[in-house]
């Protein structure tokens, strides 16, 4: 069962709630651009997951039949128990990893970057962790947990960190000695020095108080929340390509191949010492921070979330059908999606060029409603291209009406 696809519409809901919760209680801890930036990275991930997830399945069931030491029953519950305790035990040195070394970081840097924190900060994820992230369980594939069982308790574990992103629950008490709740995962999010690279637990907050990177969010010392290096961008595929910019540029930087090579494996942060010198990477005072942030009119910022809901359906569209859809038509749609989410991000940020970029955008829905049927997106009916060009006429009106704001903004 895909947890996580029955689980979507709940997500949405619950942001609605805290935004209710938030105008109640007279805070703000949203922002349109912030919120559609996490939302588009979780779009970005789980579109990008529908073509990669072989990469982590196929290692575990070879793993499963080849390393397995036992064969676990799927339909014991203590089966589903040590499984769902062990994978969170993986996780948690995955994720410590994730922000101790170059390479790993990369990735994981994705689900930092916000500098708000709120339910759209669960949905920011990589779309580059596949990459590695699947060595790290292939424990239980010794252990012979079933493939359905590993598949299940991983869904299990992402869900369960979802409603740990609020600054709305409190502390709680004698909870926070076993579990990880909102207190201690913000604590995590922090850019601070006092809470920088603590609390990796996914469900169990145990394996931090045992491995000594448990922090407590101090009353004293309210949260900063972001990256040390600031993405300073809307950007979703910008935000998954930030660090491993940084990475190819100092490995191509250094004279020394040695360095070239270990800049990636090194701990996060580590730097050749030619490169260090000669580049050297300002940290932002945190007595002076300022989230990053762009001038957006109103009738902007609709138009932006407007045009996005059309790719949140597109998204869901793809997920409740990727058993159905051919390959080609899943490419078809991954391509789409992350052109369109690189666009609204330009768009988001004011770029000079944002307007010409999204009327490019339009354009290209002609060939989109033709490509479809014939890779299999969807079936072949005058409905596509009535649908599609309906809504590109109603963008290119929506367009005119917020270009002459767009235009000033960006002079």
């Amino acid at each position: 069962m895909n947890f996580i696809l029955y689980a979507v519409p709940f997500f949405f809901v619950l942001i609605v709630v805290e935004l209710l919760v938030d105008r109640w209680r007279g805070v703000n801890n949203y922002r349109v651009a912030d919120a559609v930036n996490s939302i588009s990275t979780g779009m970005l991930s789980t579109t990008t997951g529908l073509l990669t997830k072989g990469v982590g399945l196929v290692t575990y069931a070879f793993a499963l039949k080849h390393l397995a030491l036992f064969e676990l029953p799927a339909d014991s519950v203590w089966v589903w128990v040590f499984a769902f305790v062990l994978y969170d035990f993986c996780y948690y040195w995955l994720h410590r990893f994730g922000h101790e070394r170059n390479i790993l970081w990369a990735a994981h840097s994705v689900h930092h970057q916000s500098e708000d924190y709120n339910l759209s900060t669960a949905l920011r994820q990589t779309s580059t962790g596949f990459l590695l992230s699947w060595i790290f369980y292939l424990p239980l594939a010794v252990a012979g947990v079933p493939l359905l069982v590993f598949v299940s308790v991983a869904a299990l574990n992402l869900l369960y960190q979802f409603w740990v992103h609020t600054r709305h629950i409190p502390k709680l008490g004698w909870f926070e000695w076993f579990f990880v709740s909102p207190s201690n995962h913000r604590a995590h999010h922090a850019q601070n020095a006092l809470y920088m690279d603590r609390n990796y637990g996914g469900v169990f907050i145990i394996w931090d108080r045992l491995f000594g990177s448990f922090q407590e969010e101090d009353d004293n010392e309210p949260v900063i929340f972001g990256v040390t290096t600031p993405l300073a961008s809307w950007n979703p595929i910008w935000a998954n390509l930030q660090f491993y910019a940084q990475l190819w540029e100092d490995a191509r930087r250094t004279e020394s191949y040695w360095d070239k090579l270990r800049i990636w494996f090194m701990r996060t942060g580590w730097r050749p010492a030619d490169v260090r010198a000669k580049y050297p990477l300002a940290k932002p005072d945190l007595s002076q921070f300022r989230k990053f942030e762009v001038e957006l009119d109103v009738r902007q910022q609709v138009y932006v979330v407007l045009q996005f809901s059309v790719y949140v359906a597109l998204g869901s569209y793809l997920m409740n059908l990727e058993n159905s859809l051919p390959t080609g038509a899943l490419v078809l749609g991954w391509g789409a999606i992350a052109f369109g989410l690189f666009v609204l991000g330009a768009a988001l940020e004011n770029r000079p060029w944002a307007l010409k970029l999204e009327a490019v955008r339009l354009l290209s829905n002609l060939p989109l409603v033709w490509l479809a049927p014939l890779v299999g997106l969807w079936p072949a009916s005058p409905l596509g291209w009535i649908g599609l060009l309906s809504y590109s006429l109603l963008s290119v009106i929506g367009l005119y009406y917020v270009r002459g704001r767009v235009t000033r903004l960006a002079s």
